[in-house]
């Protein structure tokens, strides 16, 4: 939530007269946060809180209040968050507290029934935001932090990381299924069995969730080949990586050979801009199992596990919003959080959703040098 932060002098505007009354009685005290489920017109799946983590915020004076069925994709009651003090709400009472809680980006209808001045954290950043949604959250002031765009005192990309991980692994798991007669493949092992060849991953990309794919995709026993079109990335990479882990530099004639046989293939981030062949598609083994990261999040399969994994930064999130009173003064201080920042004080600060919107946008660290 915007406020006026006691800490950090000239750090932030003052809000409107209308919400001082219920900034010096609310977060200055402790933060209200109200969590919000997933679209039903969306495949989204995940959650941001656990009831456990829940819990441990409501015992450090954060009031967590939740729209009602939130819960049901992670498999969690009503009656289970309730048990750790959490309020079951209707949305649009969850979307009025101070700081709101979903996992993908709102609607602008959603955010036209948030509070003026409030915040909004969320994950799934840039090509989730519409422009009215944009629009939106600029008329309403919310300062808006996408959570896995952030970065932590060690610079590191903790939520993004968490979901990569977690995306990578399950990309395995996926492939393993593929493979099976029952799941419509060749009924093959991923792993072989004594006197057997294992099957053979190829994994192009160098980003961290094609890191953890090859590395899941060897400790079950798979052949892996990770490609990248920068020999540093992947010389960069190489500590990551188990050391059966085959790495090799993206070269047409290499590409065509090892496309040949591959039994799974993983596409993810190069360093530089890859599109693979469509002239090699005629190359592939027959029920090869391809899939696309930059195109699905893998990770929505198993929900809990996001929710349980992400909920323990997040509690220690909030534990810093409290001591420094409110999202403003984490923005104040942290650079990994301003870097995470898409919309914040009625302006749009992510140059990424400028440029794809056609939206003006400013550099939200010259904004705060110019205030402090």
């Amino acid at each position: 939530m915007s406020t006026t932060n006691n800490g950090n002098d000239g750090a932030c505007t003052a809000l409107e007269p209308q919400l001082e009354e219920q900034v010096e009685k609310g977060s200055r005290s402790r933060i209200n946060v109200g969590m919000v489920g997933n679209y039903a017109d969306s495949d989204e799946t995940r959650l941001l809180l656990t009831p456990e983590a829940c819990g441990m915020l409501t015992s450090s004076g954060i009031q967590v209040s939740m729209e009602a069925g939130a819960g049901v994709d992670i498999s969690f009651s009503d009656d289970a968050y309730a048990e750790y003090g959490v309020k079951i709400v209707t949305r649009d009472e969850a979307l009025k507290q101070p700081v709101v809680l979903s996992f993908m980006p709102l609607r602008a209808k959603d955010v036209r029934k948030m509070t003026k001045g409030a915040a909004l954290l969320c994950m799934m950043g840039h090509d989730l935001f519409e422009p009215a949604t944009i629009k939106a959250l600029l008329s309403q002031h919310i300062d808006t932090g996408c959570l896995d765009n952030m970065y932590s005192h060690h610079d590191i990309p903790i939520f993004a990381n968490i979901l990569d991980e977690i995306d990578g692994r399950v990309a395995v798991m996926y492939a393993e299924e593929a493979l099976s007669y029952l799941g419509g493949g060749k009924g093959v092992l991923l792993a072989g069995v004594a006197g057997l060849n294992p099957c053979e991953v190829m994994v192009i990309g160098s980003s961290s969730a094609c890191v953890h794919a090859a590395n899941a995709a060897a400790a079950n026993g798979a052949k892996c080949v990770i490609m990248d079109n920068d020999v540093s990335a992947l010389e960069t990479i190489r500590p990551s990586l188990m050391p059966q882990v085959e790495l090799v530099a993206i070269h047409p004639r290499v590409l065509a050979n090892r496309v040949k046989t591959a039994d799974v293939i993983i596409l993810g981030s190069t360093t530089r801009e890859f599109k693979f062949p469509q002239v090699l598609s005629s190359q592939l083994k027959d029920n090869v199992y391809v899939l696309d990261l930059n195109e699905m999040h893998p990770s929505v399969s198993v929900p809990r596990t996001v929710a349980m994994a992400i909920s323990n930064p997040l509690i220690n999130f909030f534990e810093e919003m409290k001591i420094k009173e409110g999202l403003d003064g984490m923005v104040a201080t942290t650079a990994g959080v301003q870097n995470g920042m898409v919309t914040y004080r009625g302006k749009l600060v992510d140059k990424l959703i400028g440029s794809y919107t056609a939206m003006p946008s400013v550099d939200i660290r010259v904004m705060l040098s110019t205030t402090n």
